[in-house]
């Protein structure tokens, strides 16, 4: 008998950084939204002050059952205004940094969930020069 590993069905993030993740061997450095269902787009979430309803709107097209919201590099929660309408659809949201989203995603994923992950990539911030 042969054995084989397991290929995956589903988009996973196989590598994350500060700025960006890796998805099916390509580097994103923006915002994006992936699916467990293998449908990506770019997120235009470009700066969490900058999110707005309709954002979390466009999730509703790929038909999850849950949304993982990456808020950056920090955890923040958004006002339940912006994800009224997927609480209307019963559709759960849960809110991480993105480091923590991309592994949560993952695993639901894997699990065979219909998981959306909503990722939100900052820059890097520049660092700033000593004075002195």
């Amino acid at each position: 008998m042969k054995l084989h590993a397991d290929a995956a069905s589903h988009t996973t993030v196989q590598a994350h950084g500060p700025g960006w993740i890796v998805v099916g061997g390509e580097r994103i450095a923006h915002s994006v939204a992936l699916s467990s269902t293998g449908e990506r787009f770019d997120w235009p979430g470009v700066a969490f002050e900058a999110l707005n309803a309709t954002h979390f709107d466009a999730l509703l097209r790929l038909n999850p059952e849950l949304v993982i919201f990456g808020s950056g590099t920090k955890h923040r929660f958004i006002h339940p205004a912006l994800h009224a309408n997927l609480m209307a659809q019963r559709v759960g949201l849960e809110t991480m940094d993105t480091a923590a989203a991309c592994r949560t995603y993952n695993i639901l994923a894997q699990e065979g969930r219909r998981v959306v992950a909503a990722l939100l990539i900052e820059s890097p911030a520049e660092p700033t020069s000593a004075k002195g």
